[in-house]
C-alpha cells in the first residue's frame, strides 16, 4: 500500500513538472488585425500579414507553442499588462512614452509615415525634402514643417487614434488643423476615399496597400517622417517584469535576421525590405 501510494505521488509529482514546463513553452501574442499589411484577416477571418508570418517564424526560433491573439488597437497595452496575452505585435513603433509602460525587443523593422490625399488633390506636389527625421532636426526639417503648417492650415486631417500618427498631429510641429481620429485604419481610409478627410497620416505602406487592393488612386505627398514622436522601429511589447522573454525575443530576432527571414517576408508582404 505504502508502495502504491507512493508511486502515484511520484506520477504526480512528474505531471506538475511537466505541467509547469508545458506552461513556459506557451505564449500569446496580440495583434490588431487590421492593420494592412502588417497584421490583418482574411475572407474566412483567419489573421494574416508580416507580423503574423514573423511571430510563427520567431516562436520556431525560441521553441515555443504560440497563439495569436486579436486584440482592438486602443486597449492593446493595458490588455498586455493585464496578461491576457505575453507579447505585442502590432506594427508597434517604438517610443519613449510606451517605454515607460512596457518593455521593447529590438527592432525587427521600419515603419515611415507619410500623409497621403486622394488624386486630384490641390496637396499634390507639397515641396517638401523626401524624408524627415525628426530627431536629426536642423534647418531642413524645420523648413520641411513650415511648408506642411502652411499647406494643412484648415485642412481636416484624418488618422488611427492612439497612434504616433496622432501623436505627432497633436504635437503643434504642423500647426492647427482640423484632426478626426478613428479606431481602425480602415475606417481612416473609407474616409478619405469618401472626401470626409482632405488628408491622412498613416504608416506609408498602409496606404499603398489600401491603393493596390482598393484600386482608389490613393497618392502619397510631402515627406516620409521617422524618429522623434515616430520612434525608433517597430518591435515586440513585452511586460517589464518579463525579462527572459524579452532576451528570448532578441536572440529570435536575430536569428531571423542572420537568416534572412525577416528580410524575405517583408519583401512578401511589403513589396520591398521593410528589415531594420
Amino acid at each position: 500500500m505504502n508502495i502504491f501510494k507512493k508511486t502515484i505521488f511520484s506520477v504526480l509529482a512528474s505531471l506538475l513538472i511537466i505541467g509547469n514546463v508545458s506552461a513556459s513553452d506557451k505564449i500569446k501574442i496580440g495583434t490588431e488585425g487590421a492593420y494592412p499589411p502588417w497584421n490583418s484577416k482574411d475572407a474566412s477571418g483567419k489573421l494574416i500579414g508580416f507580423e503574423v508570418e514573423l511571430a510563427w517564424s520567431l516562436c520556431r526560433y525560441m521553441g515555443k507553442q504560440c497563439t495569436i491573439v486579436e486584440q482592438d488597437w486602443d486597449g492593446m497595452i493595458p490588455a498586455l499588462i493585464m496578461r491576457k496575452f505575453d507579447a505585442i505585435m502590432a506594427g508597434m513603433s517604438i517610443t519613449a512614452e510606451r517605454q515607460k509602460a512596457i518593455s521593447f525587443s529590438q527592432g525587427y523593422a521600419d515603419e515611415v509615415a507619410s500623409l497621403a490625399v486622394m488624386k486630384g488633390s490641390d496637396l499634390e506636389g507639397i515641396d517638401t525634402p523626401e524624408g524627415v527625421n525628426l530627431t536629426l532636426g536642423g534647418s531642413t526639417v524645420n523648413k520641411a514643417l513650415k511648408t506642411l503648417t502652411s499647406a494643412l492650415a484648415g485642412k481636416t486631417v484624418c488618422t488611427q487614434t492612439a497612434t504616433i500618427h496622432q501623436n505627432f498631429l497633436e504635437s503643434g510641429d504642423v500647426g492647427k488643423i482640423n484632426l478626426r481620429t478613428y479606431k481602425t485604419q480602415d475606417e481612416v481610409n473609407l474616409d478619405l476615399a469618401s472626401g470626409r478627410c482632405d488628408v491622412a497620416l498613416a504608416a506609408a505602406v498602409a496606404f499603398t496597400d489600401y491603393s493596390e487592393k482598393s484600386g482608389k488612386p490613393v497618392v502619397l505627398v510631402g515627406p516620409t517622417f521617422s524618429g522623434g514622436a515616430f520612434g525608433n522601429g517597430v518591435g515586440v511589447g513585452i511586460r517589464k517584469d518579463d525579462t527572459e522573454l524579452l532576451k528570448s525575443f532578441n536572440k529570435a530576432i536575430n536569428q531571423a535576421r542572420k537568416n534572412g527571414d525577416i528580410s524575405r517576408i517583408a519583401t512578401k508582404w511589403f513589396g520591398f525590405d521593410a528589415s531594420m
